[in-house]
């Protein structure tokens, strides 16, 4: 018999595995420095992966 192996997770299909991205809100601060805000995507609250479900071996759908 073979080892178990867990099945490779899903990567979320509405962000393709990139859940964080960081805008630019246009011009820079007194500092110079580029202004940012972090966006996550909401399907996957900014894992990039999804849940697999878990099916037994020969149950029947």
């Amino acid at each position: 018999m073979t080892a178990r192996t867990t099945p490779p997770r899903r990567v979320c299909p509405n962000c393709d595995g990139f859940a964080s991205v960081a805008i630019t809100l246009g011009g820079r601060d007194r500092h110079g420095h580029l202004r940012t805000i972090t966006a996550h995507c909401p399907s996957c609250n900014g894992l990039g992966l999804t849940r697999t479900r878990r099916t037994r071996e020969g149950a029947r759908a």
